[in-house]
């Protein structure tokens, strides 16, 4: 097993510790080509600032092979900035996404950088809660048909899954719980 964190920008080395950190670890590394995305089984979008990833993955090609990949079946991850790249739309904003999620996000739903919080949040599927560490997070507005929702805070949706591809709005990279990359790694 070979997974692969997005490493554009944003908080990529905190996924790859949390990686390294499980009982059983995964080979890990570091994607920012389009050759680098060519040697993963699976992998995770970090959080970031989506305008400037969503240029950049265009101007190079990456976001067209992200594409492929999830057309074949590879399992992806987007946290919070990730999540947005992953939608389908983006509420109010015409900005560059991959569309492998049918949602619709709305960026910054809980409020400016200052607002940023921690709160638990129950996921379907995992006996106690994760503790959810929101920053500038998004949430889904809207679902397809075949997106299953993992989790909501105070009734928004902030946890999905459609297939193989999981979109998270906050950052359990930045908690000692590894749950979730462990999950990520099973599907």
């Amino acid at each position: 097993m070979h997974v692969g964190v997005l490493a554009i920008q944003g908080d990529f080395e905190k996924h790859i510790r949390s990686l390294q950190s499980l009982d059983s670890p995964p080979q890990t590394s570091e994607v920012r080509t389009v050759e680098d995305l060519a040697a993963i089984d699976r992998l995770i979008i970090p959080g970031g600032e989506s305008t400037t990833v969503g240029l950049l993955l265009k101007r190079y090609g990456l976001g067209d092979a992200i594409q492929a990949r999830a057309k074949d079946g590879m399992p992806i991850w987007g946290t919070c900035m990730g999540m947005i790249m992953l939608a389908k739309q983006v509420e109010g904003r015409e900005q560059f996404s991959l569309s492998l999620l049918d949602i619709t996000v709305k960026r910054n739903a809980f409020g400016a950088q200052v607002h940023s919080f921690e709160a638990p949040v129950e996921v379907k599927g995992l006996d106690e809660p994760v503790l959810g560490v929101f920053i500038r997070a998004p949430i889904v507005t809207s679902l397809g048909d075949e997106v299953e929702t993992l989790a909501t805070y105070q009734d928004k949706v902030v946890a999905v899954k459609q297939g193989s591809i999981l979109g998270t709005s906050f950052h359990p990279e930045l908690t000692a719980d590894t749950r979730l990359h462990e999950w990520f790694v099973r599907i």
